[in-house]
């Protein structure tokens, strides 16, 4: 991942004593876990650890930082190093489902989860990492790849939904599933936009017009969702690694060619010294904006976070915001993009991905229906991309982002592939083929029955 900061073990360098020379201190605190010196690292994780025997840890974000940064540096570190994972997203997948393991194993001291619980939920910390990013993101976007991605990506998004519909239907019957099991039990949870926009919305549908508790839907439809979303991750895990070996299939976390073929994109921030009091600004202005949609949603009926897309894109498209705004927006999502990215992955996974649920339903065939839903997303998000001239790597990760668990899955995928400046156009493709898909599903289960 380009803007995330990546392990390093460095065993000497300038200003330091030859590596023969020096004494076993100084051997260990060149050793690092993430960005942080061994010895440091594990002192401050017998504190944390301590607290959580104990059940001292804080019930505030203080508490709640602590847990999901200490765990996330070590899983992230692992990820980037692990033979295979590294090359498929490991970091992604170890920070959000060795922690789903320890809850499903009831490892956690309750206060340890409690914590996160305030900072991911009661705090909504995740809602403030994506309006950051989608502020610091798009008001930090070349213009034109703005403007050129946000009308492209319909194309690869709507044909990537089509192409999952259908190879999933095929694949499921195939395997001995009905066909209304496989689309409204493994397609939709999959392609609806996550959990709290897409399953719950759903379940409550579902349970009006088919009977029973809402919650018998939600546990039915869960699994397919989280499967789909290991399999998105991995997926863009290995189009990162593509990328790497044939650099003219991507345009390195730019979507869109201009009509001679060279990259649209880039930020002219880049080139700027960080600026901190403007990066304040930047945080400000994320907030406004994520109030704004929360504000404008019950009267629109679009969904908030879709709102604060669109507006974002507006105020960026038609320049009313100084540039020094931009630039601190800008900087900001660079620097919490930078550093936060695989802690956040350890609160989703502790509150976000229940395994007790994903154990029940699970089975090979199961697994293949996820699969294929995925694999034609991507495989036709990478064509279809290619063919509206937009760099393939880039199109199919996007499209991949509809099997995502919303934007927590947004985050994960993203962050697997090393290309978070996607974010926008993947909330887009999550955020609005969710809320279609929730429409549609809704619609015909009325028809079809159960």
């Amino acid at each position: 991942m380009e803007n995330v900061i990546k392990p390093s073990v460095e065993l000497g360098g300038e200003g330091q004593l030859p590596k023969e020379k020096q004494g076993l201190w100084q051997r260990l605190m060149q050793l690092k876990v993430g960005v942080i010196p061994l010895p440091v690292y594990v002192v401050l994780a017998l504190i944390i650890f301590a607290a959580a025997a104990l059940g001292k840890v804080p019930n505030d974000m203080i508490g709640g930082f602590a847990v999901i940064i200490i765990m996330g540096v070590l899983l992230s570190d692992l990820g980037f190093k692990l033979p295979i994972l590294k090359n498929i997203g490991g970091p992604a997948i170890l920070s959000l489902m060795i922690p789903s393991l320890l809850v499903f194993w009831n490892v956690l001291n309750p206060s340890v989860t409690d914590s996160v619980h305030t900072l991911m939920k009661t705090s909504n910390f995740l809602y403030l990492y994506i309006s950051i990013l989608v502020a610091g993101s798009i008001t930090g976007m070349n213009r034109t790849t703005l403007i050129n991605g946000f009308i492209r990506i319909f194309i690869p998004m709507l044909l990537g939904t089509l192409a999952a519909v259908a190879v999933g239907l095929g694949v499921g019957m195939m395997l001995g599933y009905s066909a209304h099991r496989v689309l409204f039990y493994i397609i939709v949870p999959i392609i609806c936009g996550g959990v709290g926009e897409g399953i719950l919305p759903l379940s409550i549908a579902f349970s009006q017009i088919l009977g029973g508790e809402s919650g018998y839907y939600v546990a039915q439809m869960i699994p397919a969702a989280v499967i789909g979303n290991v399999f998105a991750i991995i997926g863009a895990g290995l189009l990162k690694k593509m990328a790497e070996k044939n650099p003219s299939i991507t345009g390195n976390g730019v979507l869109v060619k201009s009509k001679d073929g060279t990259k649209l994109g880039g930020s002219t921030y880049d080139a700027e010294k960080p600026d901190f009091l403007l990066m304040g600004a930047g945080l400000l202005f994320a907030c406004g904006l994520f109030i704004t949609g929360h504000l404008l949603s019950p009267y629109v009926g679009i969904p908030g976070p879709i709102l604060m897309i669109f507006a974002a894109a507006l105020l960026k498209v038609f320049k009313v915001l100084p540039a020094k705004i931009e630039q601190g927006a800008y900087q900001l999502y660079k620097l919490v993009s930078g550093t936060l990215t695989w802690p956040l992955m350890v609160g989703l996974g502790i509150l976000y991905i229940p395994l007790q649920d994903v154990a029940a339903l699970i089975s090979i065939p199961y697994i293949l229906v996820c699969a294929s839903v995925i694999v034609a997303m991507i495989v036709t998000g990478y064509f279809v991309g290619k063919w509206v001239s937009m760099y393939p790597v880039e199109a199919a990760i996007v499209t991949g982002c509809r099997g995502g668990l919303g934007g927590t899955g947004d985050v994960a995928i993203l962050s697997a592939s090393g290309r978070m400046e996607l974010m926008p156009f993947a909330q887009i493709s999550t955020r609005i083929g969710g809320a279609l898909t929730v429409v549609a599903a809704t619609l015909l289960i009325a028809v079809w029955g159960g």
